[in-house]
């Protein structure tokens, strides 16, 4: 085990080497129990590390999606009031009213007719890479490329859309459960701002509507004001997010496996299968958490009512008794269920977005550099429990 682990009480340190390599450690709570009850993370509650017990899970109605934030707090109250109108933590009724509402705008579909723009997008920002020796994939490519996707949809004006990145950046600290009170107050801080701005944006595409996301919303008059406004800050953070991760550990992956790489260069049609193997080799997201809303029981285990739930998606989407070889990466690997989406009522409604995405950005980077190599071996991860994130990806452009 590594240092700061142990078999009979798990407990994880930010010391410990679990946020470079988090898979020795899913594999032995796994081994432990596939859905262990301890304090795994700094909360208690029930960790679920087997493929079978975390998809049953995600498709039963009774594990609610759980707010992060206590909504009677005034310290965060920007953050507990936007939270409480997202999508992502509704439940029933309004979950099923708001997805039908706003699934429409995100259906593979509507993701193809934005390739034209993702592409001009792509070789917008490798123009400006192209000219260096050496560049940050993360700060340089990845992270402008959701950026400019997701406010192209929102409708946010381009002088203004350079301002997202640090604004994500703080609100999505916000999600994660290793967060501070500093870095809370600090994201209810910024998501005051985005609200402001949304307020306003808002206003002006009410008397003045135009082709985006925002205007479609208001005219429908379907969605609340406030579901509207969270709703435009939850695309922010998951426009950004997943997607920016998705990609920058594909890239990562791919130069890691020079094997799969070549493959992919051959066989350029195989980039959907490569892209699906990045979902599930090195998940985006790696934890979604429920609450139980009744006494459940789940491979022989009765969770209680009000007992939290960590479903560690990254773990699941290398059980061994579904994914022949799960640490191996095999980008024609078929079939592929993994879970990096979710499954069911909660599947991430973005997902034929952020999947066209990286197909694009991950295809059109390797074909102009062909010489690309990374600038360094071992990277550094941000310390963020639900996401798998790298600081950097520095690379060499040859």
């Amino acid at each position: 085990m590594t240092a700061g682990l142990s078999i009979a009480h798990p407990s994880l340190h930010a010391d410990s080497d679990f946020w470079n390599d988090p898979y020795p450690f899913y594999d032995k709570l796994r081994s432990i129990d596939p859905v262990y009850k301890g304090t795994v993370l700094k909360y208690p509650g029930w960790y679920v590390t087997g493929y079978k017990e975390a998809a049953a899970i995600l498709k039963d109605t009774r594990f609610k999606n759980r707010i992060p934030l206590p909504e009677a707090s005034t310290k965060y109250q920007n953050l507990s009031h936007i939270q409480h109108d997202m999508l992502l933590f509704k439940n029933q009724s309004d979950h099923k009213r708001m997805r039908m509402l706003i699934g429409k705008e995100f259906t593979a579909k509507t993701a193809e007719s934005l390739r034209p723009c993702i592409k001009e997008t792509v070789h917008d920002l490798l123009d400006q890479v192209q000219i260096k020796k050496n560049a940050d994939l993360v700060s340089e490519f990845a992270f402008p490329l959701a950026s400019l996707i997701i406010a192209e949809i929102l409708g946010v004006p381009k002088e203004e859309r350079y301002q997202f990145r640090q604004w994500t950046a703080d609100v999505i600290q916000a999600i994660d459960l290793t967060r501070s009170r500093k870095t809370l107050v600090r994201a209810s801080d910024t998501a005051g701002r985005l609200t402001s701005y949304f307020r306003d944006l808002i206003h002006k595409r009410k008397a003045h509507p135009q082709q985006d996301l925002i205007s479609r919303f208001i005219m429908e008059e379907q969605l609340s004001k406030e579901e509207v406004l969270a709703t435009c800050i939850l695309l922010v953070i998951a426009g950004h997010e997943t997607t920016v991760n998705l990609m920058c550990n594909g890239v990562f992956t791919l130069l890691k496996h020079p094997e799969q790489l070549s493959a992919l260069r051959e066989n350029p049609s195989l980039i959907e299968t490569a892209v699906e193997e990045c979902l599930r080799y090195d998940s985006p997201a790696q934890l979604t958490a429920r609450t139980a809303s009744e006494d459940c029981e789940i491979n022989g285990k009765t969770i209680k009512k009000g007992e939290q739930v960590y479903i560690l998606l990254g773990a699941a989407n290398r059980d061994p008794s579904i994914f022949d070889q799960p640490h191996k990466m095999d980008i024609q690997r078929k079939p592929n269920p993994h879970l990096a989406f979710g499954k069911n009522a909660h599947f991430c409604i973005g997902s034929s977005l952020a999947r066209i995405e990286a197909q694009i950005a991950i295809l059109t980077l390797f074909e102009r550099m062909p010489k690309l190599r990374l600038a360094a071996h071992r990277l550094e991860y941000r310390k963020l429990i639900g996401f798998r994130s790298l600081k950097e990806l520095p690379v060499v452009i040859g």
